[in-house]
């Protein structure tokens, strides 16, 4: 007889035991219950395992489970190499989804996938999807239709097409994607990239796999992303994931689960490996990226608060030591002196004076802060759980404009929301007259399911409204932003060159300090130390006087190649 592996012998023990009581007692069904010392005396003299085994060499014993270990049916380490493994990713949405296709790629990459820029080429069709609105999920739905169309068509010799939602709509309409159509062969939400290959290998039979479960200390801090961007000059890095605000009309909870924090070393490793790539800018990237805190080292555990900012509050209890946002952003921007650092996206109440005074005094850190306000009306403030008011708002934009007098501010509203009055509508449009900021993303409300307006609130302002109050929101801003690039007339400013401009190619592009976007002619730039002139390229710093502004763009005149430190935009 050949030696049988010992787990699949207790296997058959175990069947055949409950099997012989199962059928022995099926015409005693109506009988007392077997007392205790009867049934420890029926195991007694139940069969053993020498009952099932051949007396055989104990070493040929030990050679066959060493050899078939790996065949356990219900222990796989890993999954096998795929045989159709040619992937394509298509990603919308936020930068938070740029960085996950990111990571979802590294772990299929060791795993034996190589990258396609085709999707007609592509085994495996992955969309990272958004479901912060429902038009970003309707774009899902209409491309997945597209894709069905693909899967259909697919020739049988090119084997089968599976195709995979990744993401917050995979988290928040699982069940729903999984029956509508029978569209999608793999789910996977945003704690469960680690999980791909093994869910692609279970598509690979014709199944449906899904795996949309939270994590809460899932931050794939150990996983080094694969950046892939055709821009060589920018990068974005994880530093959180996960949200504990519980804004009523925000699903980012209940898609990302709550805050936890990436521990520093790996974000510092991430930075100073981009760095080394010749990565000019890199971005911070969080739902709530100020709120960081860093509890996974005990010499970073003491017994203080994070701070918040003047008259702010949480909706949840303060976190307890750690290593804060402020220590982190100190960090990151001593690796490279030249290169830029950005963080996105912030929530108000998260800047304390410590913050301001280190993005003042740093001169790579840019100028720039996005502080989302969502609405000018405390009334619906208040309805969106936002945690401040009106007034603690334009006092925590003073503050941040004494700190740091030259500083660029965007910012999040959203017009429509639930209950919102032609009054509400008006303080926002005054707030967006008071504070004039550079930048702004501006939406109609659009009501998501889990959410606590969902459930509490009416979605009682007309479309019709929605639409015109965006409209007049729109208009405001641009307004107000024509004002603020109008200062810039005349400035120097410094540039960081992105490439070609869009509208003409004899022009370049950049961003500057307050990440508006700089036209300037691509010209040929005198060096007295060299023979030929020199042109700018894509991640060099260079020097532009600013000649003309719009509420969007500077245009402006080259004058010359410069550094970070020594650029006079600084002096």
């Amino acid at each position: 007889m050949e030696p049988i592996k010992l787990s699949r012998l207790l296997y058959r023990a175990n069947i055949w035991f409950c099997c012989r009581s199962l059928s022995s007692s099926s015409s005693r069904i109506q009988r007392a219950p077997v007392r205790k010392d009867e049934f420890r005396s029926r195991v007694a003299t139940g069969p053993q395992l020498k009952d099932f085994v051949n007396p055989i060499p104990a070493s040929s014993v030990t050679s066959s489970v060493e050899e078939d270990d790996d065949d356990v049916p219900h222990y796989i380490t890993e999954s096998p190499s795929p045989t159709y493994n040619k992937v394509y990713f298509e990603t919308y949405g936020c930068q938070m989804n740029v960085n996950d296709t990111e990571i979802a790629w590294s772990i299929l990459q060791k795993n034996g996938y190589v990258r396609t820029n085709s999707a007609t080429e592509a085994d495996v069709i992955l969309l990272v999807t958004c479901s912060i609105r429902e038009k970003a999920e309707q774009t899902i739905w209409n491309r997945l239709k597209q894709l069905g169309s693909m899967k259909r068509k697919r020739c049988k010799s090119q084997g089968p097409l599976r195709i995979g939602l990744l993401g917050c709509m995979a988290e928040r309409l699982k069940e729903e994607i999984l029956q509508r159509e029978k569209l999608v062969d793999v789910l996977a939400g945003p704690d469960a990239y680690r999980d791909l290959p093994r869910l692609l290998s279970v598509a690979e039979t014709g199944q449906q796999a899904a795996n949309v479960l939270l994590s809460i200390d899932e931050t794939y801090a150990d996983v080094m992303p694969v950046h892939t961007s055709s821009n060589n000059v920018s990068s974005f890095v994880s530093i959180m994931r996960g949200c504990n605000n519980m804004c009523t009309y925000c699903i980012v909870p209940f898609t990302r689960g709550r805050e936890r924090s990436r521990p520093v070393h790996s974000i510092l490793e991430e930075v100073l490996m981009l760095s080394s790539q010749g990565i000019k800018e890199v971005t911070l990237l969080g739902q709530n990226v100020n709120s960081y805190c860093d509890t996974s080292s005990v010499q970073f555990s003491t017994s203080g608060t994070s701070h918040l900012s003047r008259s702010f509050s949480t909706v949840y209890k303060p976190k307890q030591g750690g290593l804060r946002f402020v220590d982190l952003l100190d960090q990151v921007s001593r690796i490279d002196p030249e290169m830029r650092i950005r963080f996105t996206s912030p929530h108000p109440k998260d800047f304390p004076d410590e913050v301001l005074h280190l993005i003042r005094d740093r001169h790579n850190i840019c100028k720039q802060i996005h502080i989302p306000a969502q609405s000018g009306s405390n009334r619906v403030l208040e309805l969106m759980r936002r945690g401040y008011t009106r007034e603690a708002y334009l006092d925590l934009v003073q503050n941040i404009r004494e700190h740091i007098p030259d500083v660029s501010l965007s910012s999040d509203f959203i017009t429509g929301f639930c209950q919102e009055t032609e009054e509400d509508h008006l303080q926002t449009l005054s707030m967006l007259h008071e504070v004039s900021y550079n930048a702004a993303f501006l939406f109609a409300y659009s009501m998501r399911k889990k959410t606590r307006a969902f459930h509490r609130l009416n979605d009682d302002v007309p479309p019709e409204v929605k639409k015109r109050r965006l409209e007049e929101l729109i208009a405001v801003f641009r307004e107000e932003a024509e004002k603020v690039s109008q200062k810039a007339l005349g400035s120097t400013q410094l540039v960081l060159v992105e490439g070609i401009s869009k509208r003409s190619s004899s022009e370049l592009c950049g961003r500057n300090d307050g990440n508006t976007k700089v036209v300037f002619p691509d010209i040929p730039i005198s060096n007295s130390l060299l023979e030929n002139d020199l042109r700018a390229r894509p991640g060099d710093y260079v020097l532009v006087e600013i000649t003309s502004s719009s509420s969007q763009s500077l245009k402006g005149r080259l004058l010359g190649l410069a550094d970070i430190q020594s650029s006079p935009a600084y002096s």
